[in-house]
């Protein structure tokens, strides 16, 4: 699934809830959930993301049976139309397990399986990816004052140990990937240092995935206070992750990040 010859992967983020940052609220009935992903399929995505909870700054946990009752008509519709890669976006192993039997074949953990003690054997158990990403802090709190003292050596050694935590409960090395979380506990300057040094994750020898699609340290940057403005700088650091390694990207904006990923690859290729 992650074969580093192959093109890197774009994939599609389908927030089936209220009040997510950028597109809290659009997709949350089943028929603009389903054109969404057929919009997404058309501008070449891999995979869709599906999450039934918000992880934005500040937001309130929901529980695992609202999270279900959200996502798994979703996946069991986008079942009746496509077989592409469909992920849970989920710290829940409950909310995992009913979204990989409603079809659903891999698992984002934004806890890093922390969340629940269950997820890694669930991960192993049903022979599925799982993506683990780090974060310091829950959504609720996570950017409450965050601090490191070294972020890139720091959340490269919490990763090593999720990593090895989950060959340990017995999820397979190749079913494993990891994502630093950008802007998930991190200031502005962590965020730019982990962009900086995305080499040394993908160095580990697992698949790495970069999440920073629209997010808010790149408006400091740019003077842009609307996410959906953060477009072309959100492809500009696909087109840096390619060239860094790393092999999936997590974004909203879908054609515009597979432009960047494949040109960027094309450019790999020749090096």
């Amino acid at each position: 699934m992650f074969n580093p010859f192959y093109k890197p992967l774009i994939m599609g983020i389908l927030n089936i809830t209220p009040d997510s940052f950028s597109d809290g609220g659009r997709y949350s009935d089943l028929e603009s959930a389903v054109q969404q992903v057929q919009k997404m399929l058309r501008e070449g995505v891999d995979i869709i993301d599906i999450g039934g909870e918000s992880t934005r700054p500040g937001a309130d946990p929901v529980p695992a049976d609202e999270q279900i009752r959200r996502v798994v008509p979703v996946i069991t519709a986008i079942r009746q139309f496509t077989d592409t890669l469909i992920s849970i976006d989920t710290t829940s192993s409950e909310v995992a397990k009913a979204a990989i039997e409603a079809g659903a074949n891999m698992i984002n953990d934004v806890s890093g399986g922390l969340n629940d003690r269950e997820m890694l054997a669930l991960a192993a158990e049903t022979d599925v990816p799982i993506i683990l990403m780090h974060s310091q802090g829950s959504p609720k709190t996570m950017q409450d004052s965050p601090y490191y003292e070294d972020v890139v050596r720091e959340v490269l050694e919490a990763l090593q140990l999720r990593a090895a935590a989950a060959l340990a409960a017995g999820v397979k090395k190749e079913n494993i990937a990891i994502d630093p979380g950008i802007g998930f506990g991190k200031r502005k300057q962590d965020n730019l240092d982990l962009l900086a040094h995305l080499e040394i994750f993908v160095g580990l020898g697992f698949p790495v995935l970069l999440g920073t699609s629209r997010k808010r340290f790149m408006g400091s940057i740019c003077d842009v206070s609307e996410p959906a403005e953060l477009v072309t700088a959100t492809a500009v650091t696909t087109a840096l992750g390619v060239m860094a390694g790393v092999k999936v990207f997590r974004v909203h904006d879908v054609r515009e990040n597979r432009q960047a990923a494949d040109v960027a690859w094309a450019i790999r290729q020749r090096g």
